[in-house]
């Protein structure tokens, strides 16, 4: 590769010439500090000339370099590079068709993330005051944050983004705003795998976190409450859950649609046209009047997000073939 070609054998050789510089000979210690160096010089080599999976082998050599070096920073920042390439690998090899066997580029991202983020959590407890080693690394959080996006956007890995989603919502619960965002992307990988039971649940997670303290919401707050208020509705519809299912704070969801007075619109999020919207699909859901369904489906397209409107289809669809 330094001669400017490239391949497996040239890269294995390489690679095998800076390791064999670790080993330990007789009254001489290895030069670790400058094998980090030669890894982390070959492993943008090989990114240079697209060959990802050999960088991520790089990064994670490097990291073991900085590691033994007591380099908690430098061994999570290679283990982020690491698992950056060995997504990227496992991208391309999508792309083209012929994702790596058992998803082994996926496994290899996953752990090196994993391992960063442990790492700064280490180095995060470490730095914060007696007894408050509760506290969480964003670091942490925002690296399965971004995995999960990986894993969901570029390769259509539904159920390991809701994991790594989830994840991200625990390490932010002392930053409510940052953990609505997680606990979003993983209500909707819910409602994208069919898991509309755990979908609802994901929603009224974020309303306790949204109404956190009492206060009406406002600003963004009150915007994630008007998603809430609508989706929450929506799967109730198609859940169809039996009252002695129903926990009390669900049942009150409906009952407002259900029981309001004329005139007056008890969501404060809701404008008075789509609260009366909504309170007739409540109605004609519950009388099965599949008739008032279907032409309120156009009059309330034009209130709902892309995610709504496919909900929206599933209800309309359900009841028009008279399934639960």
């Amino acid at each position: 590769m330094a001669d400017g070609g490239s391949g497996s054998g040239d890269f294995l050789g390489q690679y095998r010439a800076i390791s064999n510089k670790l080993k330990k000979r007789f009254l001489r210690k290895p030069n670790v500090t400058e094998a980090s160096e030669q890894f982390g010089k070959l492993a943008i080599q090989c990114e240079r000339e697209e060959l990802p999976q050999y960088a991520g082998l790089c990064w994670v050599a490097a990291a073991r370099c900085e590691s033994s070096l007591g380099n908690a920073s430098g061994e999570a920042w290679n283990l982020v590079r690491a698992g950056r390439q060995f997504l990227t690998a496992e991208i391309t090899s999508k792309d083209l068709g012929c994702p790596s066997p058992g998803g082994e580029h996926v496994q290899a991202a996953v752990s090196s993330f994993s391992h960063a983020a442990s790492r700064w959590q280490h180095q995060h407890n470490q730095d914060q005051p007696l007894g408050n080693h509760q506290s969480q690394s964003p670091l942490a959080a925002g690296l399965a944050l971004e995995l999960g996006q990986a894993l969901r956007v570029d390769l259509d890995r539904i159920a390991e983004a809701a994991t790594q989603y989830r994840h991200a919502a625990d390490l932010q619960r002392n930053s409510p705003l940052e953990q609505l965002n997680s606990l979003g992307l993983l209500a909707t990988c819910k409602i994208e795998l069919g898991d509309y039971d755990g979908a609802l649940s994901v929603f009224n997670e974020m309303v306790s976190v949204a109404e956190y303290g009492g206060k009406p919401p406002m600003g963004v707050y009150c915007d994630i409450m008007h998603r809430c208020e609508i989706t929450r509705v929506l799967l109730l519809l198609i859940l169809q859950p039996t009252a002695q299912r129903l926990p009390p704070d669900l049942a009150q969801v409906l009952e407002k649609y259900a029981w309001a007075e004329d005139g007056k619109v008890p969501v404060s999020f809701l404008t008075e046209d789509q609260f009366l919207l909504l309170q007739s699909l409540v109605m004609a859901c519950q009388s099965r009047d599949v008739e008032s369904l279907c032409n309120l489906e156009a009059e309330l397209w034009c209130h709902l997000s892309s995610e709504q409107k496919d909900l929206l289809r599933t209800l309309v669809r359900q009841m028009s073939n008279g399934t639960k």
